[in-house]
């Protein structure tokens, strides 16, 4: 029996088609104090421009969408999440390493 992901089907007509029930697994996300982030400074193929990165995150990509959302605003620029990576524009490795230590965070600069 033909179930929705098998077409990436958005509608059937199929009379027997079965929806699947949890496509993704939900990932737990750990406590802040049970999570040991890596802070970083990269501009490579960024056409030199610097941005920061968190890295090691464990958890679902929704609380880390949230986390990089935090920071985004208190650093006051943009960035994006994508591969289990924050990445904020610019260099602010001192500044996020601090935010995400009072968040309860442990944090090691790279």
């Amino acid at each position: 029996m033909p179930k929705y992901n098998d077409f990436n089907l958005v509608f059937s007509t199929n009379p027997d088609l079965v929806p699947l029930s949890g496509d993704k697994e939900m990932v737990e996300t750990k406590e802040a104090k049970h999570q040991s982030l890596i802070v970083s400074l990269d501009k490579k193929q960024r056409r030199g421009k610097k941005v920061t990165l968190i890295e090691g995150f464990v958890g679902n990509e929704n609380d880390l969408k949230e986390l990089g959302k935090i920071l985004k605003s208190k650093c006051g620029v943009g960035g994006s999440v994508k591969d289990n990576q924050i990445i904020i524009q610019g260099d602010f490795k001192e500044k996020i390493a601090e935010i995400l230590r009072q968040s309860g965070y442990k944090t090691k600069l790279k």
